[in-house]
């Protein structure tokens, strides 16, 4: 399999890491899949995935947002600022510039990228998109044992964390990469409404759910229930918003995928990997994926 490690360049010139995994030409079908990682999880964590669907002849691009992995600024985090919106409409619109230049493309993501696709200035260059986790972050929606933790980790970890450090130490929190700051910020506060930033009051967020009405684009969301950070509920919550886009949400249990536990992070997982994966290239299938 040839995998290759890759800069991209987005519209702002920031340059980001990426990962090729390019199916080989006796298999290929000249489709292209692009991965929306997760709120501060690296490209590396979904390789198995991409190595996956690169066997079924689909060429597949990983990526760092700015500030993680492989894009993370030479000087560290501190004092670095992007807005949390640019990982979405400048970052991974790169990566669906670069597939969508190449072949049929696709959107196969974690927990940010249903966010991210209401985001995307080129949307219309996917044929589909399948996603997992995404939910519209509420404490509300998790379990009780759950929110008392998240209610902690907003009003009070977090602030002294960011204000200690100039970023937020996420990977001391066992919870993936650090984060800037003005990324967990805006993060905290889209995370304090029902249904994420389609209920902020601000000026800036009402802008910003302008851009789900136009999606048109078909949408698979699935969500486990033991997910505690993204439940079926929130999911609902959440995607009532692409008003345009034919969504259909998924409910899985962790016994119907051949796992004790799934949890936020264990969609891409080689171990819940065997069941769902193939029945996420299915779906996609639909839509027109070619699969070897």
């Amino acid at each position: 399999m040839q995998n290759q490690d890759i800069t991209l360049i987005a519209a702002d010139g920031y340059k980001l890491a990426a990962t090729l995994y390019l199916a080989d030409a006796s298999v290929a079908t000249g489709d292209w899949i692009v991965f929306g990682s997760a709120t501060a999880v690296p490209r590396q964590f979904y390789r198995r995935f991409a190595e996956f669907a690169q066997t079924r002849g689909l060429n597949v691009l990983t990526v760092d947002y700015r500030g993680i992995g492989g894009s993370k600024p030479a000087g560290g985090l501190r004092g670095f600022a992007p807005d949390y919106v640019d990982w979405s409409r400048l970052d991974l619109a790169c990566a669906v510039d670069f597939c969508a230049d190449r072949g049929p493309t696709y959107l196969v993501g974690h927990s940010l990228a249903g966010h991210a696709i209401g985001q995307l200035p080129n949307h219309k260059r996917l044929r589909a998109a399948f996603v997992c986790a995404a939910g519209a972050g509420w404490h509300g929606w998790m379990p009780k044992s759950e929110q008392f933790k998240v209610w902690l980790l907003w009003n009070v970890i977090g602030p002294v964390c960011t204000r200690l450090l100039g970023y937020q130490p996420m990977k001391a929190l066992g919870m993936g990469e650090d984060l800037p700051a003005s990324i967990y910020k805006q993060w905290g506060y889209w995370c304090r409404f029902p249904h994420y930033f389609f209920d902020a009051p601000d000026e800036r967020s009402r802008e910003l759910v302008k851009a789900y009405r136009q999606v048109q684009l078909p949408i698979a969301a699935c969500n486990t229930t033991d997910d505690l950070w993204a439940m079926p509920a929130s999911r609902d919550a959440f995607f009532k918003g692409y008003t345009a886009a034919p969504i259909e949400p998924i409910t899985c249990t962790p016994q119907e995928l051949g796992v004790g536990q799934v949890g936020h992070m264990g969609y891409y997982r080689e171990s819940v990997g065997r069941t769902l994966w193939p029945r996420m290239l299915q779906w996609l299938q639909g839509h027109g994926l070619r699969v070897a």
